[in-house]
Order: C-alpha cells, then sequence, then structure tokens
C-alpha cells in the first residue's frame, strides 16, 4: 500500500479516509431508486419503460422525475421486453353480405362507459397450430368487455365474444360497434345479435386498419407484453394459451395495468373515477 501511495504521490491516511468513508447521501439515493425501480419493473412483469415506473413510483410516494428514472434505468441496464414478429391475416372481406357505413369515422374518443365499443380478431401462434382471439374494447375506458378464443374463424368466435361483453355490461341501447367488415361481424347471426339489443353497427373502410386503430394498437400491446414473450414467441398448446391470456387480459391488463390514452391508469381504476 506504501508503494502504492507513493507511486500516486497520496498520502496513506486520505487514502484509507476515502476507502472508509461511507457513500454520499446522492449515492445512497440513487442505490436505494435502483432497487425501487427494480421491484416496480419486476412487479409489472418487466413490461413498463420509464413513463409507467415513473407513475407507480410517484403514487407510492416517491418524488422523482421520469427523465431522472429514465437514467437511471439506462444506467441499470433496466429496459421494457420488445420484440416483433410476423402478422397473420384474418379478415376476409370477400363475402356478399352488406357492410356497414364507418359512422365511427376515427372518433375513439367517449365520454361514458359502453356507448362505444370496438371489435377485431388476432391469432395466437402455438405448437399445435394457430388459435384465434375475438375482443371487444370499450373506448371510454380501453377496458377489455368481452373475449373469446378458439381454434377457427367461424363466427361463433365473434358472438361469443360480444355475448360476453353484452352479459357483463348490459349497454343501453345505442351504443355505436364498430368492427372490419370481415364476414364473422357482417354475417347474419353476428348483425342478429347486433339487432336484438339495438346496437348501432359501423365498419372500417376496405383494408383500412387506422379506422379501427384502438384495437390495432390493443393487439400490438397484448403481442408485445404477452406473446412474444414465450419461448420461440408461442404457447405450447390451446390450453395454455387459454390460461395465460385470461390472466393478462383480466388480471393484468384491466386491472393493473397503466394505459397512457387514460392518464397512465388502469381500465378499472378509470372506470372507478367515472362520475
Amino acid at each position: 500500500m506504501k508503494t502504492m501511495c507513493d507511486i500516486l504521490d497520496v498520502a496513506r491516511s486520505g487514502y484509507y479516509a476515502q476507502v472508509d468513508r461511507p457513500p454520499s447521501v446522492l449515492a445512497a439515493r440513487r442505490e436505494q431508486l435502483v432497487e425501487q425501480i427494480r421491484d416496480v419493473y419486476a412487479e409489472n412483469r418487466g413490461l413498463y419503460g420509464s413513463p409507467r415506473v415513473t407513475v407507480e413510483l410517484q403514487e407510492a410516494g416517491i418524488d422523482v422525475s421520469e427523465n431522472t428514472v429514465a437514467k437511471v434505468m439506462k444506467d441499470a441496464g433496466i429496459r421494457a421486453r420488445t420484440s416483433r414478429r410476423f402478422r397473420v391475416t384474418t379478415t376476409d372481406a370477400r363475402h356478399p353480405n352488406p357492410v356497414a357505413p364507418n359512422t365511427l369515422d376515427r372518433n375513439f374518443s367517449a365520454d361514458m362507459p359502453d356507448t362505444r365499443w370496438c371489435c377485431d380478431i388476432t391469432y395466437i401462434p402455438t405448437d399445435e397450430g394457430f388459435v384465434y382471439l375475438a375482443a371487444v374494447i370499450d373506448l371510454y375506458s380501453r377496458r377489455i368487455v368481452g373475449w373469446s378464443m378458439a381454434p377457427h374463424l367461424r363466427a361463433t368466435l365473434c358472438t361469443d365474444a360480444l355475448e360476453m361483453a353484452l352479459l357483463q355490461r348490459r349497454p343501453d341501447p345505442g351504443l355505436l360497434h364498430h368492427s372490419d367488415r370481415g364476414v364473422q361481424y357482417a354475417c347474419e347471426d353476428y348483425q342478429n345479435l347486433l339487432d336484438r339489443h339495438g346496437l348501432e353497427c359501423s365498419m372500417s373502410r376496405a383494408g383500412d386498419c387506422y379506422d379501427n386503430a384502438v384495437m390495432e394498437s390493443f393487439w400490438g400491446t397484448f403481442k408485445q407484453e404477452l406473446i412474444y414473450q414465450q419461448p420461440n414467441g408461442r404457447f405450447t398448446h390451446h390450453g395454455q394459451a387459454m390460461r395465460m391470456i385470461f390472466e393478462y387480459i383480466e388480471v393484468f391488463y384491466n386491472r393493473r395495468r397503466r394505459h397512457s390514452a387514460i392518464g397512465y391508469q388502469s381500465p378499472d381504476a378509470f372506470e372507478a373515477n367515472f362520475n
């Protein structure tokens, strides 16, 4: 040690004072913040970036800015898990059924729950082959109010999802129901279900995914946060897919996940604040 201090021209007393010095208040605070961030990150499946982590910390009474959280996360190598995969087409608009006008016209806002719903279908890859998921989202809270899974693309996939939404929410007649113009939504069985409950039908223009942008956004989130986190980007079997999708939608997405479009609240929390 004497030789090292002589080479560096540092007094031994000064070296030992530096070694024995406790971490500064700032360094201790940073270490604590890293652990708090890791806790929030783990509690939310490693899916949150700095904006949502910041809101979680602030609601826990921790005074911190998003810029600070972003810098600490970057320095600590903490980042939201994401990946991308290919897309499978689930819309077949080549059918003779009548299609409804685009009444929604990309107005994805709603002043109260159960006045505007959007619907769509996506695919779920498994080692046993694709299964398909139909979902209904409320434009007020971005809550998934109905969903159904099946290994086929018949109309019952979509009618089951809508019937779940109708049973759970019991909307008043006049609710605006928006979907693409695929055969599952344009067919007689589905249209009769809308008519029986007094729902007004709106459909996207042909081949325009932006006309149903809220559903497209949900599918992107759903796949990034659940499907693409699985080994090889798929489930092992249909039963596993059903269990994990149920848990994602009903436990995590609706009740816990913070949504940027509703002030970084969960859909359930946002609806609870509705007067």
